[in-house]
């Protein structure tokens, strides 16, 4: 953003670009948490299958990793604050596109809110930093409760506003956020410096991250916490409503599962930075993600207590694999990779999530078969957080220089 916006001066530009990140923030999840409630009726609606539905909910995910890397690209062309307003001009269209009687349109929206949100989730921090230098921590937490909270919010009127005007109205009454964002950051557009932002990935006098072991270990404990959160965003209502309870309180689960969650935001990184090994809190993690998963397994009748559960484990994976990019870098340069590679990764692997639940609940007819997969998938999440939690420091790859040449001698005469 503009310099002047953190100056003395100019206090009303300062307050605009707050209010700036804070529409940008609210609308970084809601698009995404506000369709799952909502799945039963859209398979209705367009005649979707199990398979269909699946993909339906992969795609977010998919965007947010294939588009992750265009951000930056875009950014350095035009400017962090045009690349935003244009991010939030594609949630708002794809928002739209949604609810268009046609599957066609569904699925492009889908993809196109979903690319949107991809940009401003990887721009959002380096914004924050630009800035307002002297309040990255800060504001960056306020971003990520932000982000629950409004993921919570759609998840849980997401079935009420489907009942008082249907599932349009449901996913249609978040383009209004997303639209107040567009008419804001509009002017920061006009206004900002084309600037280069952080690089998403490490220089090349740092060498490759893609060399080191740990730099896969926590991408992998990423991309793992992240399938577990993106599965049950998307399939919990179906499997709750499965088991006997209303559209309503099975929608309702979702929003629970992401309020529990929203403290942690706070509580685990600020533990995580004070331990000087992180393991246990991995550990911690991962019991509560098979209580809570074995618990809808052996016992859905008990429904609320599990979603609890799950809340916490959820809720603390991801801010403890975030966490986890700062401890085990060694430079901002190093962090900046590895939050990139580990986002592209981790997103692309949590997009296979949904779809491979789907597909399982197509072909098994039941949810037994698609928890069964998740309670054995935490075998590796833990085995690869225990790794990337271990005390020391991500060392980037440097590249081997190529041995020179060396002058043809004369052969040696023979004795």
């Amino acid at each position: 953003m503009n310099s002047s916006a953190t100056t003395p001066g100019s206090r009303a530009t300062a307050v605009w670009s707050l209010a700036g990140l804070v529409l940008l923030t609210v609308n970084l999840r809601a698009a995404i948490t506000g369709i799952s409630p909502v799945l039963g009726d859209l398979r209705d609606a367009f005649g979707l299958s199990g398979t269909e539905v699946g993909i339906l909910t992969t795609l977010p995910v998919l965007c947010l990793g294939v588009f992750a890397g265009v951000a930056p690209v875009v950014a350095r062309r035009f400017g962090a604050e045009a690349a935003i307003a244009g991010s939030l001009v594609m949630i708002t269209t794809g928002i739209v596109l949604r609810v268009v009687q046609s599957p066609v349109s569904l699925f492009a929206g889908t993809v196109l809110a979903g690319a949107g949100i991809a940009m401003g989730n990887v721009l959002m921090p380096a914004v924050i930093k630009r800035a307002f230098p002297s309040r990255v921590g800060s504001l960056t937490g306020v971003a990520m409760m932000l982000m629950a909270a409004s993921g919570a919010i759609a998840a849980g009127l997401a079935v009420p506003l489907g009942e008082a005007g249907g599932w349009r109205l449901a996913l249609a009454v978040w383009a209004v956020p997303s639209l107040v964002a567009v008419l804001v950051w509009g002017p920061l557009a006009v206004r900002g410096r084309r600037a280069p932002d952080v690089p998403v990935s490490a220089p090349r006098d740092e060498g490759s991250l893609l060399r080191s072991p740990t730099a896969w270990y926590v991408a992998a404990f990423m991309g793992l916490a992240s399938l577990m959160f993106y599965v049950l965003m998307s399939w919990l209502p179906e499997i709750m409503r499965d088991a006997g309870y209303t559209p309503a309180a099975a929608g309702m689960m979702v929003s629970a599962m992401m309020i529990v969650g929203i403290p942690l935001g706070f509580v685990v990184p600020v533990f995580a930075a004070r331990l000087p090994d992180q393991r246990p809190l991995v550990g911690a993690v991962a019991a509560t993600m098979v209580v809570g998963i074995g618990g809808l397994l052996l016992a859905p009748s008990a429904g609320w207590t599990w979603v609890v559960v799950l809340g916490i484990g959820t809720g603390s994976a991801f801010p403890l694999a975030y966490t986890l990019l700062s401890l085990r870098s060694s430079s901002p340069s190093v962090a900046a990779g590895l939050s990139g590679m580990a986002q592209t990764g981790g997103y692309l692997l949590a997009a296979a999530g949904p779809l491979a639940v789907g597909v399982l609940h197509d072909a098994t007819g039941g949810w037994d078969v698609p928890l069964v997969l998740l309670l054995v998938l935490v075998a590796p999440e833990v085995v690869f957080g225990l790794l990337a939690a271990r005390p020391g420091l991500v060392r980037p790859a440097r590249p081997q220089a190529r041995p020179e040449k060396r002058p043809v001698l004369e052969p040696a005469r023979t004795r």
